[in-house]
């Protein structure tokens, strides 16, 4: 059996909501001495500005593995990785880990940017306590994964996002830790390159034997890819094992009857600098005036965001379709559109009677030029359909994810003699 690589034991991170030192000695320490000789009554925090971004956690890693992390945003994947990359310290409990970690937790993660890419690589290399010539025997195959050597003597602040992520993965992947950790930072590159760097990851763990902790809100990715699964809520681990069962247990939470969602704020609201989600909804053409979605029901789905272009881009909004397995049942986008600044609305419709009965949930993604991912809203609706007839034995519901109502006809050409 592989040796234990990661041994975390009562994990706790405690947060005051709110409260930001100001990076002066003097004016946080008297902000904390004030607070301290108010009245006791004005002194008191309320219960709401505090939280526990991880509540007692324990489990180990073996050497080798490929662990996902799964869960809702703010259960506190983030945090976990954090503190097991020595990047915040926990509240309560301890975390012993065995070799160098990589870390991939946000774009431009340990990267200088008025150093070129060349000299980051070696910048990284020498953090994770490389050699000059062990960084220069990977130095080439960094360069032709990332895909960037016409930009390599350029600084990296003149580099897009993707850029960003091109290299801080070739460089993570190629220098060899023996820990590699990655939090949906891969979702800022195209698709071609997320399928690369995957499979990179299905190397480095199999045939090297390093050890992976993987976020991503790609739960087919993430099904694919890991060897176990951790499951998050509320910053409190509830279940570990096999990744199908747990984003399956995962998912039948989130999708009962999760038709809307809906924010005014727009600081508050999900997404980022590009794209912040206004409203998402599923409006159901319920049959028969009843309030039961079942496969004679259509569906509307609608969206509102709002919109910053980022220069010289292109929106494609597409809606991906998935079923508690993780399976993808379709996959809709919009036409490539030059959008103006502001807040822009859109939607499709999902016909009646060509869904199976069973659970559903919906991811909505934004893409830029056709290949760089602004934002992924995920699991973002979710809906279960019912089989309003009997005697259902068959209807195609164990052969496909759908059961489009097409009409097959029947009609006799020829009779057959008589024998």
């Amino acid at each position: 059996m592989d040796p234990i690589i990661i041994k975390a034991e009562g994990l706790s991170k405690y947060y005051r909501l709110g409260m930001q030192g100001s990076g002066r000695f003097r004016e946080d320490w008297n902000n904390w001495w004030q607070q301290r000789m108010r009245p006791s009554n004005a002194g008191l925090v309320r219960e709401e500005a505090h939280i526990w971004a991880l509540k007692d956690v324990s489990f180990e890693i073996r050497a080798g593995e490929v662990i996902g992390f799964i869960g809702r945003n703010g259960a506190g994947k983030s945090t976990l990785l954090k503190i097991i990359s020595h990047i915040t310290k926990p509240t309560k409990g301890s975390v012993k880990g065995k070799g160098r970690i990589a870390s991939l937790l946000e774009v431009g993660t340990g990267f200088h940017g008025d150093l070129t890419g060349r000299e980051n690589i070696f910048l990284n290399g020498h953090i994770l306590g490389m050699t000059r010539r062990e960084i220069l025997s990977q130095f080439d195959d960094i360069v032709e994964f990332s895909g960037i050597s016409a930009f390599l003597d350029t600084p990296v602040k003149r580099y897009s996002s993707g850029m960003y992520v091109r290299l801080a993965f070739a460089v993570a992947a190629h220098l060899t830790p023996e820990i590699l950790i990655v939090d949906e930072v891969l979702a800022v590159g195209d698709a071609e390159f997320q399928q690369k760097c995957l499979k990179k990851m299905k190397e480095v763990s199999a045939a090297e034997g390093r050890t992976v902790l993987f976020v991503s809100h790609n739960l087919q990715a993430l099904r694919n890819l890991c060897q176990r699964a951790f499951l998050l809520e509320k910053g409190e681990l509830v279940a570990s094992g096999d990744p199908g069962m747990l984003i399956a247990q995962y998912l039948q939470k989130e999708s009962v009857q999760y038709l809307q969602q809906k924010y005014e704020d727009i600081q508050s609201a999900p997404g980022n600098q590009a794209v912040r989600i206004k409203r998402v909804e599923l409006i159901p053409d319920y049959p028969n005036g009843g309030n039961i979605i079942d496969i004679r029901t259509a569906l509307k789905l609608e969206l509102e965001f709002w919109y910053e272009p980022p220069p010289s881009s292109d929106l494609i909004v597409g809606i991906h379709l998935f079923n508690l397995a993780g399976d993808c049942i379709f996959d809709v986008s919009s036409p490539r559109a030059s959008l103006e600044r502001g807040l822009v609305s859109g939607g499709c419709l999902i016909p009646a009677n060509f869904l199976n009965d069973g659970s559903y949930y919906i991811s909505i993604v934004f893409v830029s030029n056709t290949t760089s991912r602004l934002f992924y809203f995920e699991s973002c609706l979710g809906f279960q359909v019912a089989d309003y007839r009997e005697n259902t034995a068959w209807y195609g519901k164990w052969i496909g994810h759908v059961r489009p109502d097409f009409k097959v006809t029947l009609r006799s050409e020829n009779l057959l003699p008589d024998e």
